[in-house]
């Protein structure tokens, strides 16, 4: 299933790097989007758009996942020709994932 069926999204940025958090709608879900949402597929899926690293941190609190992303903006608001230069699209691309959850609440 797609991400987007069993948790939602914000992002941010800052310069030339972009964070995007993912939270489940499901806080039993917390243990499956930590073991599915990994920095090796984040990157599998945004490929190109981030040139840098990428650095995944837990929030338990919120049941949350936010994933850094540097590099990721083409050098930033000012200085970027994309038609999304502050990556707010990248929130819907990470719900764009195939991930396994079993059979969603």
């Amino acid at each position: 299933m797609k991400l987007r069926e069993v948790a939602y999204s914000r992002s941010g940025d800052k310069g030339d790097i972009s964070n995007v958090c993912v939270f489940t709608y499901d806080d039993g879900h917390w243990d499956t989007l930590r073991r599915e949402l990994t920095v090796d597929r984040v990157r599998d899926k945004f490929g190109d758009l981030v040139k840098g690293d990428i650095v995944r941190y837990e929030l338990p609190g919120t049941k949350g996942l936010n994933f850094v992303m540097t590099e990721a903006l083409a050098g930033g608001v000012s200085r970027s020709l994309r038609a999304d230069p502050h990556g707010k699209a990248y929130q819907s691309l990470i719900l764009d994932i195939d991930v396994d959850f079993g059979t969603a609440p």
